[in-house]
């Protein structure tokens, strides 16, 4: 089922802009066909199409239902900032997996330093990656990719948070040891290419993150986020 965000749905709604354009000329959808319109309070509507002008696609409610595609758990990505297009594919899977927010931090090691003006129109990027993501993987939310922060400051958010956790590739205890079902907010922290500097390292344990394994290989800085979050959602049950 073709699927889409919307802020709210009427009993009878005209879609517009990009999606309309994408509903009638990529999908080729004809009238009578269903799709789904997801509002922001998570509500996933069943669509009928009634109509495909040039003003948009006219679509009426068929039934509406709570969205449940949401994990149990929001988990805050604090991914350290990758070269290339890793990060596109980070954020992509991400979001896919299940991811509440994403948030780019530059480390020590980040190989990749944007300037001011490159960075904004990389997160509007990541934003719209992030997106079609959402839409693929029928989420209940779009998560949201923030601008560009430091490590230090990502730090002195952590209290926001019921745990919060780092994946250092120099050891740390096991993910099992340190959640559970329960736990219903956590940012976790993953590094760059060269990973992590020991005094980052005490800053973000100084903080309250929780130092954990991945397990004994070396993982890239790409792969090892998608590997935390899976592991998350194992472990409180979001995977069933």
């Amino acid at each position: 089922m073709d699927w889409f965000f919307v802020e709210t749905v009427a009993p009878t709604q005209l879609i517009t802009g990009e999606d309309a354009h994408h509903i009638a000329k990529a999908l080729r959808k004809s009238v009578g066909e269903l799709l789904t319109l997801c509002d922001k309070n998570k509500t996933q509507h069943l669509c009928r199409i009634e109509k495909i002008s040039p003003e948009g696609v006219l679509v009426r409610v068929v039934s509406a239902n709570e969205c449940l595609h949401e994990p149990s758990v929001e988990i805050t990505l604090m991914a350290a900032l990758t070269k290339g297009d890793k990060m596109e594919n980070v954020i992509q899977k991400s979001v896919e997996l299940g991811v509440h927010k994403i948030v780019p931090v530059l480390t020590a090691r980040c190989i990749s330093r944007p300037d001011a003006k490159a960075a904004e129109k990389k997160q509007q990027r990541y934003q719209k990656i992030a997106e079609q993501a959402a839409m693929q993987s029928q989420r209940g939310i779009i998560p949201t990719v923030t601008a560009f922060t430091d490590l230090k400051t990502a730090a002195l958010t952590l209290s926001s948070f019921d745990k919060s956790i780092l994946f250092y590739e120099g050891g740390g205890a096991p993910l099992r040891n340190i959640i559970d079902e329960n736990c219903r907010s956590l940012a976790i922290f993953t590094g760059p290419e060269g990973g992590f500097e020991e005094s980052e390292v005490q800053l973000l344990a100084d903080h309250g993150a929780s130092l954990a394994t991945l397990g004994p290989r070396i993982l890239r800085a790409e792969t090892a986020p998608l590997a935390a979050l899976a592991a998350i959602l194992f472990h409180t049950h979001n995977l069933e």
